[in-house]
């Protein structure tokens, strides 16, 4: 197969993990003609990201949900709740910070877990129970933010962690030396693991691209790693959100990927039924799912708090619907069954970067709100003709 015969075929094939990097693609460069390069500027990109941060952690979570079929609409205002409490606990308890996130997490993580016993064994749909969360949390964020509305956050470590950089190793004008070296080695380990998994596919017999495409493939993906590190080290360098999210990716792409529990995440979003006869636990699946989508409502809640630095009684409004509209756009099928959480974190960017560049060009918010619309309503007709042309 020539070489463009082989990029076309492969780009037909895998429309639903590519089109979303293109998409992305196509978004920046619009933006960055539009604001005459103001869009691709370190200080924007740098801050881009970051805001991006605490939806991108419910992002991950939430295409688990829709991955088994389900939906949680209580994320949103279950983060802005969990942000408050974590305010109350450093300001008015006097908790140290570590114990705060701690406590928080675990609180999360009931919530979610509860959540998800109401799905799988009371039998109560996910829309309603997560529904009725929604205003549950709803009205207790109101009930304890209700004495000054919003509670002040000092401390500096907390809010470090929202709007705070990491250390650089060494003193230079203009570049964040330890975010280059740290995307160099993302560099390395993403060229040895891509290598070491062709190595193991050609062992067993399974199909690969030409060894042509493959580098293609390192070159593009390289030059990403290293243009973004390029452009973040231009403006303080990686920030702890993001490295926090970058944790939670990994973490959640190893489970889903090359674990059995995120094999029977799939199996039970493909075909719950298929899936429970063959001896998966479909009730317990859904149990931990929630759990999960609970912990890290509880994160998202602590990332937003510490960026705000302060606690408010609007905080987690509309959360879930942009965390929603990210693992849509990120390639998540309605269907269930099929999704990844890199590509919900793409997009989760592909949002961002729409409502910061429409920002940058002085959209107004109505037409904002018009076009991020247009852009779901595209991505689910899209994963719509995709999943009817691939039956």
């Amino acid at each position: 197969m020539k070489f463009m015969d082989e990029a076309k075929y492969l780009l037909k094939q895998n429309i639903r993990d590519y089109g979303m990097y293109v998409a992305l693609a196509v978004i920046m460069m619009i933006f960055t003609a539009t604001t005459g390069g103001l869009f691709i500027s370190s200080r924007n990109i740098s801050n881009l990201i970051n805001q991006t941060g605490y939806i991108a952690v419910l992002a991950v979570g939430m295409t688990l949900i829709i991955v088994i079929r389900h939906i949680d609409l209580s994320v949103g205002y279950l983060a802005g709740f969990l942000g408050a409490i974590a305010a109350i606990l450093l300001t008015k308890a006097g908790a140290p910070v570590y114990l705060t996130i701690l406590v928080v997490l675990v609180l999360g993580t009931l919530i979610g877990l509860f959540n998800g016993y109401l799905v799988a064994y009371v039998g109560i749909p996910a829309f309603v129970a997560t529904l009725a969360g929604m205003l549950a949390f709803r009205g207790a964020l109101l009930l304890v933010t209700e004495e000054t509305g919003t509670i002040i956050v000092p401390n500096k470590s907390f809010n470090a962690i929202g709007n705070g950089f990491i250390p650089d190793i060494a003193h230079i004008p203009g570049i964040h030396l330890l975010t280059l070296l740290i995307g160099a080695l993302a560099i390395v380990f993403y060229i040895y693991s891509e290598f070491n998994v062709r190595k193991n596919k050609i062992k067993y017999n399974f199909e690969v691209i030409s060894f042509k495409m493959f580098i293609l493939k390192l070159v593009l993906v390289s030059s990403i790693i290293a243009y973004v590190t390029w452009i973040l080290s231009g403006y303080n360098g990686l920030s702890w959100t993001v490295v926090i999210v970058i944790i939670v990716v990994a973490i959640y792409h190893v489970i889903t990927t090359k674990t059995p529990l995120g094999r029977y995440i799939y199996a039970v979003g493909g075909n719950p039924e298929a899936a429970k006869l063959s001896g998966i636990d479909v009730s317990k699946i859904t149990l931990i799912v929630f759990g999960s989508m609970g912990l890290l409502s509880a994160l998202s809640g602590i990332l937003y708090t510490a960026r705000l630095q302060s606690a408010t009684t609007t905080a987690g409004t509309l959360f879930e619907l942009d965390a929603i509209a990210a693992a849509y756009v990120g390639g998540v099928s309605a269907a269930g069954g099929v999704g990844k959480v890199t590509g919900s974190i793409v997009g989760a960017l592909v949002m961002a970067s729409l409502i910061n560049g429409m920002n940058l060009m002085g959209v107004g918010i109505s037409y904002q709100y018009i076009i991020r619309g247009a852009v779901l309503a595209a991505a689910v007709i899209f994963d719509v003709k995709t999943r009817n042309k691939s039956r």
